[in-house]
């Protein structure tokens, strides 16, 4: 699993939580098992704690 923080242009933040595909072998394992992987969750918008990104002089 990994998230992922994209800042936008307004100083808010995008969080996309996702998971990664399992290589072959694994995911031959969870078949087998009949287990499958949760549902990739909803993107996160977010305000910056510190207020916009201040540009460079």
């Amino acid at each position: 699993m990994i998230d992922v923080a994209i800042p936008t242009t307004d100083g808010r933040e995008l969080y996309l939580t996702r998971y990664t595909e399992p290589e072959p072998e694994l995911r031959l394992l969870l078949d087998k098992l009949k287990l499958t992987l949760p549902a990739q969750p909803s993107p996160r918008i977010t305000t910056h704690p510190d207020g916009p990104p201040q540009t460079p002089l």
